[in-house]
């Protein structure tokens, strides 16, 4: 499973809060647009999801 960020749901008009929820520092974003989350840092702690105000972020199967 991975931890993935639906772009459909994510505002993507201002700094995403998330990034300084992560403990580990696994959540990147470039200016306004749709943040990314690093397989490889990435605990799957699950905070982004329980503070993610819009509930875009969710669990998924991993590529390949």
């Amino acid at each position: 499973m991975a931890l993935t960020i639906d772009p459909g749901l994510c505002p993507q008009n201002h700094r995403c809060p998330l990034i300084q929820i992560c403990p580990v520092g696994a959540i990147s974003q470039e200016g306004f647009s749709l943040p990314k989350i690093d397989p490889g840092l990435c605990i799957e702690c699950g905070k982004c999801m329980k503070h993610c105000g819009r509930q875009a972020i969710y669990k998924s199967e991993r590529d390949g």
